[in-house]
């Protein structure tokens, strides 16, 4: 099994590499088209939830 790799982006999003399900507040799982590689929102603006749009930039997203 691969080993999943979380990061974290200074002022964006978390990023997801390997294997991993992501399911919505009712448990149906949430899938996305890509190569493996998941970028989750952490500003609470994307209109994509729970992915990553970019709106972090356009809003100056600033992490603690």
């Amino acid at each position: 099994m691969d080993k999943t790799i979380v990061k974290c982006f200074k002022n964006g999003p978390y990023e997801i590499q390997g294997e991993v399900e992501i399911t919505d507040a009712n448990g149906k799982k949430v899938s996305k088209e890509g190569s493996g590689s998941y970028h989750l929102c952490r500003c609470g603006g994307t209109s994509k939830k729970p992915f990553c749009d970019g709106t972090h930039s356009r809003i100056q997203f600033k992490s603690e």
